[in-house]
């Protein structure tokens, strides 16, 4: 297995970094000091994610405060960011509930906690930054509440909805003719990245860069680049092995497009199927899995996946360490059932009546 980045990781951060560059020449000078300075402790994605989020907050004191009215982004100044006052800041927030972007001025954005927290963090480190080199006296960002997050309802796929849906992956059962003849040119490859999505708990993003030398069937072992860059080998199933294995013998006779040679799984195209496409997949076979009100995504089948092996195990740094989480906290906050659990046993235990 290679102990380097993969060429597609190293083309997304190369693609990353160039939208960057282009982003910051919109953008003050002093963010691009900012955006530089993260450089050496986030990937390109992050930093690219603070440049998104900082140009929504000069777009709101362009738009909001008579001030900046007649202000661009590039040409905002220090002394511009220093008569930015608590009030402009304390207001941002309700902003950010409901805005319109410059270029779809038709279609709203909106923001519920997470994305308000989200932007108001990015805001936080950006005047944190002009704090600590002395650009500015204090951080009034700081100052601002964040808002109080609430915990969502965990949703997941039960063990027969898991049943299902890599049974109608198999099959194409449920679908029209039209959509089961479709079906027919991928359903080895569906059934293999379903089965290693549900069986491992890998994000999409690491699915997509998978590359067919990161697999070793003699270990049953796979080579991962996790968030950041970092590497690590996990392990599937048996049964997981058997999905892969028929999946592989088909794709090593595509002729794939220049470029793509490398991929693991790819599109009807030819080429390294997308983050998109899988969604797309996952959605589809969900929608007849578990009809129930489910909005299915990958993010649901790693969901899915956690929750089982925090059953299975008990052993929540095991679930943090497989899954490629930091911090165990986020773990135990979104993978362990028990509560749930403890709740569907309350509902067993009273009786209404006697049988």
């Amino acid at each position: 297995m290679p102990a380097t980045p993969t060429t597609y990781s190293r083309k997304t951060a190369q693609r990353h970094t160039q939208l960057i560059r282009e982003l910051l020449r919109e953008m003050p000078s002093t963010v691009a000091d900012f955006i530089f300075y993260l450089e050496d402790q986030y990937t390109p994605l992050t930093r690219l994610a603070y440049i998104y989020d900082l140009r929504v907050f000069f777009d709101y004191l362009i738009r909001e405060i008579p001030l900046f009215a007649d202000k661009s982004r590039e040409s905002f100044e220090m002394k511009d960011i220093r008569t930015i006052t608590l009030s402009h800041l304390e207001r941002y927030p309700n902003y950010l509930t409901l805005y319109y972007k410059e270029t779809e001025p038709d279609r709203a954005v909106e923001n519920a906690e997470h994305g308000k927290m989200r932007k108001l963090c990015s805001l936080r480190s950006f005047y944190n930054y002009l704090f600590e080199h002395k650009f500015i006296e204090g951080n009034l960002a700081s100052l601002v509440p964040l808002p109080k997050l609430h915990d969502k309802a965990i949703i997941r796929l039960e063990p027969d909805e898991v049943a299902r849906m890599l049974d109608l992956a198999e099959s194409g059962d449920a679908f029209g003719s039209r959509q089961k003849k479709y079906t027919e040119h991928t359903r080895i490859r569906d059934v293999g990245l379903l089965s290693l999505l549900l069986g491992t708990g890998i994000r999409v993003s690491e699915c997509v860069g998978l590359n067919l030398d990161d697999i070793n069937f003699e270990e049953n072992a796979f080579l991962v680049t996790r968030k950041g860059g970092k590497q690590m080998i996990l392990y599937f199933s048996d049964e997981v092995a058997a999905a892969l294995k028929a999946y592989v013998k088909e794709r090593n006779d595509i002729n794939t497009l220049e470029g793509h040679e490398e991929a693991l799984f790819l599109s009807l195209q030819r080429r390294r199927i997308t983050q998109r496409a899988i969604e797309n997949l996952v959605k589809k076979y969900a929608a007849v899995a578990a009809p129930l009100k489910k909005k299915i995504s990958p993010h649901k089948l790693r969901s899915t996946y956690g929750t089982e092996l925090y059953r299975s195990t008990g052993d929540i740094y095991l679930v943090a360490d497989v899954l490629g989480h930091a911090d165990v906290n986020t773990t135990r906050k979104h993978y362990a059932a028990m509560g749930e659990d403890h709740r569907r046993k309350a509902a067993k235990a009273v009786k209404l009546r006697e049988e």
